[in-house]
């Protein structure tokens, strides 16, 4: 499969499992699995899916941003959505410090607000500088965010991590914001 082909059904999977389910017709459950065979269907006209291309996406993905049921039927995006699922993560322990990736034109509402989820359920974090990085070049010219998530733990903020390995929270005040110089 071609890259522009992959990145075209990824981003149609992420937009059609993260965010409008409706604007093909597909139904999620309350954990935000749909039906392969359902995604195929709803997609035409707009995107010719098979099973096959979408087990590719899946498995090949570098950013592991879907994730197949045990049985092979459904799928599911890991996080970022900005519907209202339950994917069934567990509250848990987080590293001392986790990582944001953003670009310099949204520092002066987070120096402001902190990080908030905007649209999504929840602010992604990272567990490497370089990973937020990446993250934050896509968004514009890049500032790394450490972020101080035993401090956050410790006054009983909840972290959740999604099967792909990127951390979730609600809200990260600005107290526990430092900039980062690692890259």
């Amino acid at each position: 499969m071609s890259r522009d082909r992959f990145t075209r059904i990824s981003k149609f999977l992420s937009y059609v499992l993260r965010h409008r389910p409706q604007a093909i017709g597909l139904a999620l459950d309350a954990q935000g699995w749909a039906s392969i065979d359902e995604l195929i269907e709803k997609a035409r006209p707009q995107m010719a899916l098979n099973r096959e291309l979408i087990e590719q996406v899946v498995s090949t993905n570098d950013k592991q941003r879907f994730a197949l049921s045990e049985d092979g039927t459904h799928i599911r995006a890991s996080q970022g959505h900005s519907l209202d699922v339950d994917i069934g993560l567990e509250p848990c322990v987080p590293p001392a410090l986790l990582y944001h990736g953003t670009a310099t034109r949204f520092m002066d509402s987070i120096n402001r607000d902190g990080l908030v989820s905007g649209r999504r359920q929840h602010v992604h974090l990272s567990l490497d500088a370089e990973t937020a990085h990446a993250v934050g070049r896509r968004h514009g010219k890049p500032v790394i965010l450490q972020i101080d998530t035993k401090a956050m733990h410790e006054q009983g903020m909840l972290f959740y991590v999604s099967a792909n390995g990127v951390w979730l929270t609600e809200h990260v005040p600005t107290r526990f914001i430092s900039e980062s110089t690692a890259v």
